[in-house]
């Protein structure tokens, strides 16, 4: 029970970070989003966005399931704060980053969407999303 309180709040809370990101994002303040998105993965996560930045995209689950003691549930939120990234990104003309944070976010939400067994129509929407953005940004 404590566990699954634990995890229904960091979710919350991950909600209102992205809500402000986002919202900064919106009115154009790309440095101060920049700045939120970083600070979050440490508040979200306890680990720096670097430390989850320099794990290529292939050993990101095994890496931080098994070295790191993650669940599923921090994946989903790391696969959040990566889509984040790449909107960012995206909105800076960093169209490299925006490919780079799309491709782990995608390979995140899918890993999630598969361990977890349960229908999310948000999730599908989201990963349908990143993939339309992956395809538009490699024709580019």
């Amino acid at each position: 029970m404590y566990q699954k309180d634990y995890i229904l709040r960091l979710i919350e809370e991950m909600t209102k970070f992205l809500a402000v990101v986002f919202g900064l994002m919106k009115k154009g303040d790309l440095q101060d989003a920049s700045e939120y998105l970083e600070n979050s993965y440490y508040e979200l996560l306890k680990e720096d966005a670097s430390f989850f930045r320099m794990i290529p995209e292939e050993d990101l689950t095994h890496e931080l399931l098994e070295k790191h003691n993650y669940t599923n549930s921090h994946l989903e939120i790391l696969a959040e704060l990566f889509n984040a990234e790449a909107e960012l990104c995206l909105s800076k003309s960093n169209n490299a980053g925006s490919l780079l944070y799309s491709r782990k976010s995608l390979r995140l939400f899918r890993f999630v969407d598969k361990e977890f067994k349960t229908y999310s129509k948000e999730r599908i929407d989201k990963m349908m999303k990143i993939e339309r953005r992956i395809i538009q940004l490699q024709t580019k």
